[in-house]
């Protein structure tokens, strides 16, 4: 083979070794575009499916709200004329409170929990990492707890009366309670005794961890006694 003959030869190969690792490169950037596209899609239709159901959730839980004030309304009405029913009303009204059904007043303990804020900079502290910002289950759990143990006599969230099988639950960086969603700040309410309720949460080991990332990370917590605090009645199922 001549000198002339080699070197084309060298050349086309090399101009296939090119295309080749062209066509790699290309469809290689392809097909991470689609995967981001992809990701951008399903992150965008899990947004909108949690919206309407979220929408439909209240849509369901006005339509109850308003078929249990016809039933009260209608309870009301038997029980004019019908002693068993007053009295079996009067039952109910009775183990009402207990069971979280009406609202209550009275002084108690406030906690307030927040994740952590940027500083004047806009920036996090630098050791920090995500999940050391922000309020976890487990933080909201351990207050919740607390009250209880110090003998509450009402405990509500947001704006939620916390009953026995109620289930906050964390998702992302929100709070899905009786299927509404919440983002911080988290206020817990308890009314009972004061001082009580001081030594219960002083006492929970979550709290004194959390107060712990509160100092180092700038995570709020705030505990308040207000004379008079509501809290409301339990609407749920």
């Amino acid at each position: 083979m001549s000198s002339g003959e080699s070197s084309r030869t060298v050349w086309h190969i090399g101009v296939l070794a090119v295309c080749l690792v062209a066509g790699l490169m290309v469809a290689t950037a392809q097909r991470s575009a689609e995967e981001n596209q992809l990701q951008v899609t399903e992150s965008t239709r899990l947004s909108d499916l949690v919206r309407s159901a979220q929408a439909n959730a209240e849509k369901v839980s006005a339509d109850r709200d308003e078929l249990a004030a016809q039933l009260d309304s209608l309870q009301e009405d038997a029980a004019r004329s019908d002693a068993g029913v007053a009295a079996a009303l009067g039952d109910i009204k009775n183990i009402s409170a207990d069971a979280g059904l009406t609202e209550m007043t009275g002084p108690g303990v406030v906690v307030t929990m927040t994740d952590a804020p940027r500083n004047a900079e806009g920036k996090y502290p630098v050791d920090a990492t995500p999940d050391d910002l922000v309020v976890h289950q487990q933080d909201v759990q351990s207050v919740l707890n607390a009250l209880w143990a110090g003998g509450a006599e009402a405990v509500g969230m947001q704006d939620q009366r916390i009953i026995s099988t109620s289930a906050p639950r964390c998702i992302g960086n929100t709070l899905l309670l009786h299927g509404r969603t919440y983002s911080p700040p988290y206020v817990m309410s308890a009314i009972g005794d004061v001082a009580r309720l001081e030594a219960a949460l002083a006492a929970e080991p979550g709290i004194r961890i959390y107060k712990q990332y509160a100092t180092r990370f700038g995570l709020g917590y705030t505990q308040a006694t207000p004379s008079q605090i509501t809290v409301p009645a339990y609407t749920g199922g």
